[in-house]
């Protein structure tokens, strides 16, 4: 399993100086990848870009940038032209975002997410794998080429990930894309309901085993009560969200804080060794705990990444 790490999101002017600062870091701990949101900051795939053309030697991803948004064709161009500034080591995680932004905010239907999505990477994948795009949906269509006559550079083919939680759009990113991005998603839920599903959707279309990236807060702590509680209180926001609360209530959480990875050492080690177990390729770890527990979770981290889960 792969260790890797969520960015902060800065929002001061000095944004770029933390990012780099953040990544250069995650480059001497060890760390394999580096994931940034894409919500209503910094522009991911952007300032991915600037990153990556100052830090070398990670993989960087978003996580995720929302569909609706954004035509598929010119997030193609915008992923291949990133992919290029960093030298093919973009990660390409998207995802539908939520009724309440997409349809409150931006004032794009979300009727139909799943088929919105399938469709979407009829456009999108085609463009990514370097063909023309000739597709007429019910959601979207597109006639469009990225290769001829004045191509779009590229470095290669960024792989694509789906955030995919539900049976139909984890059923999706098996038989499409190359794999799923999850967030708030607790280690029962992605043992029996994750990865069995998107496993067997990939074997089914005959596709490579499908990465599983995996973010969680975590927190090496002696005071777990406590650690769970400043989790619940930091995240609440996505006890609201339906397709985050559909995990929670399928793992057995109340809240947040109960998905959070917590604990000293030893059980933060056992508990991410059983993600590992449950077939996550790819830990991403969204640290929270601050003062001391920091200093030991980053130093916890760091071993993890560098030597492995032991046994």
């Amino acid at each position: 399993m792969r260790f890797g790490f969520s960015l902060t999101t800065p929002t001061d002017a000095n944004a770029f100086d933390v990012l780099r600062e953040e990544a250069r870091r995650a480059v001497d701990d060890g760390f394999t990848s580096a994931w940034m949101s894409n919500i209503f900051g910094l522009d991911a795939l952007t300032a991915l870009a600037v990153l990556g053309s100052q830090v070398p030697g990670i993989e960087l991803g978003t996580a995720v940038v929302p569909t609706y948004p954004r035509h598929p064709a010119a997030l193609a161009q915008q992923a291949l032209t990133t992919n290029l500034a960093i030298g093919g080591r973009l990660a390409l995680g998207i995802g539908l975002s939520h009724k309440v932004v997409i349809e409150r905010m931006y004032g794009h239907s979300y009727d139909r997410p799943v088929r919105h999505l399938d469709e979407y990477l009829s456009v999108l994948l085609p463009l990514i794998n370097g063909e023309k795009a000739a597709f007429e949906g019910e959601t979207l269509s597109a006639r469009i080429g990225l290769t001829t006559p004045r191509a779009t550079p590229r470095a290669g083919r960024p792989p694509v990930l789906l955030a995919a939680l539900g049976p139909r759009m984890l059923k999706l990113a098996g038989t499409r894309a190359d794999g799923t991005v999850l967030w708030m998603t607790g280690p029962a839920t992605v043992r029996d309901h994750i990865v069995p599903t998107i496993r067997a959707a990939a074997e089914a279309a005959g596709r490579p085993a499908p990465r599983v990236v995996c973010v969680l807060p975590v927190s090496v702590t002696q005071d777990s009560e406590a650690a769970r509680a400043r989790a619940a209180e930091m995240f609440a926001v996505y006890n609201g969200l339906p397709s985050y609360r559909a995990m929670l209530d399928r793992e057995g959480a109340a809240n947040p804080g109960e998905v959070a990875i917590v604990g000293d050492e030893d059980s933060v080690t056992e508990q991410i060794g059983a993600l590992a177990k449950a077939g996550v390729t790819d830990f991403v770890a969204g640290e929270f705990a601050a003062g001391d527990e920091a200093v030991r979770t980053r130093a916890l981290l760091t071993k993890l990444a560098t030597d492995g889960i032991p046994g």
